[in-house]
């Protein structure tokens, strides 16, 4: 299927996005991918939040270093968690809605700057109030990449939206995974300042970032040539009923992101304090979890096209119960097992939630990326912060026994309206 032409043109300040969102739907229904020009641009974005999120996971990645040169305590590590996530999460929706009104070609370049002042301080920083200021950047520069990173993977998509917003957080999952084990390699040797050997990769986000930026630029003023042929797309669902489903998925998002920030937060002192590994072996098995977790954000975006995405968030959530049930009573080896299987699984939810909810909401992809980009980073955030302080009141395994019940929120999935067409087998 020749999808270049629908695909390539972005649209302008005044051309609606559900216009292209309409042309999209339409050519979503028949199999294909995106063209040789549009797959190469999905890869540049991908290739650049592999880069972001790899120098973002370096933060939780250090606690354990930051924990002893500091002297601090679960509830500053939460606390750091959470500034972080927390100002990502309320930035995100913002900037998403203002440049659906107004593109922003370079703003993506900008925000990966945000994060290299971020990673510089986090590497130099001589006290906890630094460190915190540190979080702030990197927050803010989450919060600029993600909305208009989504934007342009949807409108690179060829129609396949799911694909493509999973092509594109599959180079985020990877960026998360491949963060633990260099800090294991890299920063656990040489501390805190190790952390600056990660501007390398940042400069070079940037530089592509760049690139994309006039690929952006060039098809936005494409796009005011063809403004008169293009069509809104519509979801026939009462704002009441669109309210609803965006509330049952909000909640989904809760649960899936409070669950993982159990793991990505505290699981090496989980497995140190339970099984008396050391710190290296803890991050080795922490990128295990994030590298199934990559895994399965891939294969939830394509399965989510060809059998629908309500199908993929039932299975995503509601199916790693029994797994999340089993972990906290598991031996070592299987409790690898386990994080590895609920990695794969939690993780292909999250590109199926967003791609319904921007078909909900045709005409807001910025908004709506920003809004559940941004509730991931604050669930997190805030799971991160009360886990932390109920590891400190409780001990860290008590997390583990009350979080397995989480994904029990998934059955909400089944009050989620039918808006997909009916899928080809």
């Amino acid at each position: 299927m020749n999808t270049s032409s629908s695909s390539a043109t972005l649209p302008s300040a005044d051309i609606p996005e559900s216009a292209v969102e309409g042309r999209d739907r339409a050519s979503s229904q028949t199999p294909g991918q995106p063209s040789g020009t549009l797959l190469k641009v999905l890869a540049a974005i991908s290739f650049c939040h592999l880069l972001n999120d790899m120098v973002q996971s370096l933060l939780p990645s250090i606690y354990p270093i930051l924990k002893s040169q500091f002297h601090l305590d679960f509830a500053h590590l939460g606390m750091l968690t959470f500034t972080y996530q927390v100002v990502a999460s309320l930035l995100q929706p913002l900037v998403g809605q203002y440049t659906d009104k107004r593109p922003m070609p370079f703003a993506l370049p900008v925000g990966m700057t945000f994060t290299l002042g971020g990673l510089l301080l986090l590497a130099t920083a001589p006290t906890f109030g630094w460190l915190i200021v540190a979080a702030c950047l990197v927050g803010m520069g989450s919060a600029i990449f993600h909305p208009e990173s989504s934007r342009i993977a949807r409108l690179a998509s060829g129609g396949k939206h799911g694909f493509a917003q999973s092509f594109f957080q599959v180079g985020g999952n990877t960026g998360s995974a491949i963060g633990p084990l260099l800090a294991a390699f890299i920063v656990l040797p040489q501390g805190q300042r190790g952390m600056a050997w990660f501007a390398i990769p940042a400069l070079a986000g940037i530089t592509v970032l760049y690139r994309v930026g006039r690929w952006y630029r060039e098809r936005n003023r494409e796009g005011v040539a063809k403004k008169q042929v293009e069509k809104h797309a519509t979801v026939s669902l009462s704002k009441g009923r669109v309210a609803f489903a965006l509330a049952i998925l909000i909640a989904l998002v809760f649960s899936k992101y409070f669950y993982l920030a159990s793991l990505s937060s505290y699981y090496t002192f989980y497995l140190i304090q339970r099984f008396g590994v050391s710190v290296r072996m803890s991050q080795l098995m922490l990128f295990a979890f994030l590298g199934a977790a990559a895994a399965g954000t891939l294969i939830g975006g394509s399965a989510g096209d060809r059998w629908g995405r309500k199908l993929v968030i039932w299975i995503s959530i509601l199916g790693v119960l029994p797994f999340t049930l089993i972990l906290p009573y598991a031996s070592l080896f299987w409790t690898g097992v386990l994080s590895v299987i609920i990695g794969f699984v939690i993780a292909s939810a999250f590109s199926a939630i967003l791609v319904y909810a921007q078909e909900l909401l045709p005409g807001r992809v910025g908004m709506i990326s920003g809004l559940f980009f941004g509730l991931a980073f604050g669930m997190g955030g805030i799971g991160a912060a009360v886990l932390g302080k109920m590891a400190d009141t409780t001990g860290i395994i008590s997390v583990y026994h009350l979080c397995a019940y989480l994904p029990a929120i998934g059955l909400l999935t089944g009050f989620l309206p039918d808006i997909e067409p009916k899928r080809r087998a």
